[in-house]
């Protein structure tokens, strides 16, 4: 096997005999020849769009399975097999659509003409064969960048199946996730027409988030700020970890009045501060912190836990039976929610790998049973609590209090220090950064790396909390519209702004935010802890000198830099 596309990748360079991440090389070679795969189907539906067909069951499968193999989503190889094969399914009945409406069907690619072997070692061995290695560009530089823009477009799949699922869509997000995948296979593309499309995903990727933001803010209100405990109540609970805001709603539905708290991990914090959800008085409060501390935590946790969208790690034996997967999520041998009223063998396929079939919702009764055997918390406890809830349209709320207390000087500089959080040696980098901004500087946090300092209290200037938690990951929309409107405000560009930008990433959704970032013209980026693997000497020269990018040093000496 060969995969480098997370931060914690072996040695730096990339996992050759299994995943720093947990997955064996079976998986990564199914994961392989899925993207292999869905290059074939993209190459027809990118050219059914000239002839006016599109296939909205195409565009969401694309998503899907493209989500699908974003690090720490589904480790499960026999849902792999499922999905590719429903992927050349798929493409044979769209080249029968294409082709009757006059549209082009000859393409001279193997990816178009793939079928897979009979059994699955057969189609771990096609895996192995087009794996990022195998498969690769002759020149290293065209190499990254295709990869840069397959990482990112995994990201983009995140963000579109997210919003998705709370009926929001564009079709032209998954054109380009499809184009995308078709150009992959292309050789005749420059340096300036991958870095031209790299910057496009970041384009899309904007796009995205804003569609999520939308069906967020749509279905379960604006965040407002929000006290989240960090102790437990005594009685039975259960554990919600991810990111799915839906599967939250429907969990807290099935669960009311059967006297059982609902607790979020992880990236699931900031659910607390939607109106739609935080109206349940079951929804108690937060407990742990980042994806990477799961066993600990979920070992100790005494209630059954649920795990959506993605960030699982291999679960342990102290609570294998007590942990259940949803949608795109998955583990051999871990108990898995589907959706409900899927009859047909197709749909049963469908579920089977996590699609929805008729969006009739899903039923939890098997994670309610499971929290109801077990113990629960057996007295109350005070860890003290957070704050959440500092969404774009809190934060300009009091948008004028904001720049009075710039121009007043009392707010000197604002720092986002967001991104993911990992296990990798040097993320304590983050919690000293933020210990050290000085007490007249704003700190706003968003996604799982916020887990390094979120329970410190800042304090505040004149009101203002110096920590502000607006989101998850896909926040960073927020985020941006939050500097936007402070640029306007100040009548100057967003580089001119007193605002640095301190970055960590783990995974694919980060190299997508990045990308929107780039594509907005960013600059003095500072990313962290280490750069990709995949970012070859001559592309990194390209992003210094357009965007000014540079890995983080010391908190003291980035302070002293940033603030003189």
């Amino acid at each position: 096997m060969f995969c480098y596309q997370c931060e914690q990748t072996a040695k730096g360079e990339g996992c050759k005999t299994i995943g720093v991440c947990g997955k064996k090389p079976e998986v990564a070679a199914l994961q392989d020849l899925l993207v292999y795969a869905m290059q074939g189907l993209a190459l027809v539906a990118t050219e059914g769009r000239k002839v006016g067909v599109v296939d909205e069951e195409v565009n969401l499968f694309t998503c899907e399975a493209v989500f699908s193999t974003l690090t720490n989503v589904d480790f499960d190889p026999e849902r792999f097999v499922a999905l590719i094969k429903r992927t050349v399914s798929l493409r044979q009945e769209l080249t029968k659509k294409v082709q009757a409406a006059g549209g082009k069907t000859d393409f001279n690619e193997a990816a178009f003409t793939f079928q897979p072997a009979a059994d699955m070692d057969g189609m771990v061995k096609q895996g192995e064969e087009v794996d990022m290695k195998n498969a690769s560009d002759d020149n290293a530089d065209i190499q990254s960048l295709k990869h840069i823009l397959l990482f990112g477009i995994k990201g983009v799949a995140a963000y579109a199946d997210h919003a998705k699922i709370l009926g929001q869509e564009d079709d032209q997000v998954y054109a380009f996730i499809q184009e995308s995948l078709a150009n992959l296979l292309r050789k005749d593309m420059g340096l300036q027409d991958w870095v031209g499309l790299v910057l496009k995903c970041g384009e899309v990727n904007l796009r995205a988030m804003e569609l999520l933001d939308a069906g967020n803010t749509g279905t379960y209100g604006h965040p407002v700020p929000t006290e989240v405990p960090l102790g437990a109540k005594a009685g039975k609970a259960i554990l919600v970890s991810g990111h799915d805001l839906k599967d939250l709603e429907m969990l807290l539905k099935q669960t009311e009045g059967k006297g059982i708290n609902i607790y979020t991990h992880g990236e699931m914090l900031p659910a607390h501060g939607y109106p739609e959800l935080k109206k349940y008085p079951h929804l108690h409060g937060h407990y742990g912190t980042a994806w990477q501390n799961q066993h600990k935590e979920f070992g100790e946790f005494p209630g059954a836990i649920l795990m959506t969208t993605n960030c699982i790690q291999k679960p342990q034996g102290s609570y294998q039976d007590n942990i259940f997967t949803t949608g795109l999520v998955g583990w051999p041998a871990v108990a898995h929610v589907d959706d409900k009223g899927c009859p047909s063998m197709l749909d049963k396929v469908k579920s089977a790998v996590g699609l929805g079939c008729a969006g009739k919702g899903k039923d939890f009764s098997a994670v309610i049973k499971k929290a109801q055997e077990l113990p629960g918390f057996a007295a109350d406890t005070d860890k003290g609590k957070v704050m959440v809830g500092f969404a774009r349209n809190t934060v300009m709320g009091v948008a004028d209090k904001v720049i009075q207390a710039v121009k007043d000087k009392n707010i000197r500089h604002f720092f986002l220090v967001a991104g993911c959080d990992g296990a990798k040696p040097g993320r304590n980098y983050y919690t000293e950064f933020v210990e050290k901004v000085p007490s007249d500087c704003v700190v706003l946090t968003l996604a799982c790396g916020k887990f390094r300092f979120f329970d410190k209290n800042l304090g505040d200037i004149g009101g203002i909390p110096r920590l502000l938690d607006v989101g998850q990951c896909n926040d960073a929309y927020s985020a941006i519209q939050i500097a936007v409107a402070l640029s306007k405000a100040f009548e100057c560009g967003v580089n001119d702004l007193p605002l640095s930008m301190v970055l960590s990433w783990y995974e694919q959704k980060a190299v997508a935010i990045l990308l929107t970032l780039l594509h907005l013209g960013i600059k003095d980026i500072r990313l962290g802890p280490s750069l990709p693997a995949f970012v070859t000497p001559n592309v990194l020269n390209v992003l210094v000198e357009n965007f000014d990018i540079k890995p983080i040093s010391t908190p003291d000496e980035d302070l002293k830099t940033i603030l003189g």
